[in-house]
């Protein structure tokens, strides 16, 4: 007789669901917490319930400051402080100002099961909304062409013939004289030297002695308004393409007609705006950006309105 099977698998009981989560459950006696499936369900962030968890765990008079909080989790404090105000939002928890027997106000921190007003703990879906359907298009025929009518204009009544003008006889007039040509003799030497500079950046500027001479006046304007030589060098051998169809004198001529440019005035960089650190309040335990500790505005504002009416 064969002995027992120890490796076959083992069958499942009746009406165990063929997916999803199963329970195996053991009755607890003992350090275990009571939370309702309103809360536990609550569809969102995963840190709002853990923390939700947590705080409902501790015994009261507990710490639960945000200080206090990020020592246990991991998460920072932005997030341990949005899921703080998600659970006040929702009703969970509650933040009472009260005054003590030593006559001080204090914030009292009070955490609830069920939130407060709230008859039925369990999630019920939010039914969703459905869109409208959007109207059917009817096609509308085409307006019909009308007739075309063609009005019968009138003969028109020809015009008088003018009388013919008489002729005019234009003198001729005289053409305009040439432009005196300047020799490089009498030229700016500044200007010379920059044209004969421009070679040495770009080996296709070289330029006869006349076109240096008709565009020396030109490289003079634009010394005169201030441009200095480098800037003035960059503007007439930057970006020149890779062949030139004119001739380089051309060109620089072209470049030298525009007016001068004023030098670049260069911004100063925008200061970095200053980013206080998180501080924790003193009143209310919440997170608020400030230089030194202390009390947020809410509580600052409470306090002083609290002093105004002992006064």
């Amino acid at each position: 007789m064969a002995g027992p099977q120890f490796s076959a698998p083992s069958r499942t009981r009746a009406g165990t669901p063929t997916s999803g989560v199963i329970h195996v459950r053991t009755r607890l006696t003992s350090d275990f917490t009571v939370l309702a499936n309103a809360l536990v369900q609550r569809p969102g962030s995963a840190v709002t319930i853990g923390v939700a968890a947590y705080v409902a765990s501790l015994p009261d008079g507990a710490p639960v400051s945000i200080a206090a909080l990020c020592e246990h989790f991991s998460e920072g404090e932005i997030l341990i402080s949005r899921a703080l105000r998600e659970l006040e939002g929702a009703g969970y928890l509650e933040r009472r100002r009260e005054r003590g027997p030593d006559g001080r106000v204090r914030t009292r921190t009070y955490f609830h099961d069920v939130p407060p007003g709230d008859d039925d703990p369990d999630p019920t879906p939010t039914p969703r909304r459905r869109r409208p359907p959007a109207p059917e298009r009817v096609p509308v025929p085409a307006p019909r062409a009308a007739a075309d009518v063609t009005p019968t204009a009138p003969n028109p009544t020809p015009a008088p013939t003018p009388a013919p003008l008489p002729a005019v006889v234009r003198s001729p007039q005289p053409s305009p004289p040439p432009p005196a040509r300047t020799s490089l003799a009498e030229a700016d030497p500044r200007a010379v030297r920059l044209l004969a500079s421009l070679r040495a950046v770009d080996p296709r500027l070289i330029l006869s002695e006349t076109e240096a001479a008709r565009l020396a006046p030109d490289v003079t304007r634009w010394l005169a308004a201030g441009v200095a030589p480098a800037r003035l060098t960059e503007t007439l051998t930057a970006g020149l393409p890779d062949r030139l169809v004119a001739r380089p004198a051309r060109i620089l001529a072209f470049r030298l007609g525009e007016p001068p440019l004023p030098a670049p005035v260069q911004a100063p960089p925008p200061a970095k705006p200053v980013v206080l650190p998180f501080q924790t309040c003193d009143g209310c335990e919440r997170a608020f950006r400030a230089a030194a500790p202390g009390l947020c505005r809410d509580c600052r504002t409470a306090d002083e309105g609290a002093l105004s009416a002992a006064c």
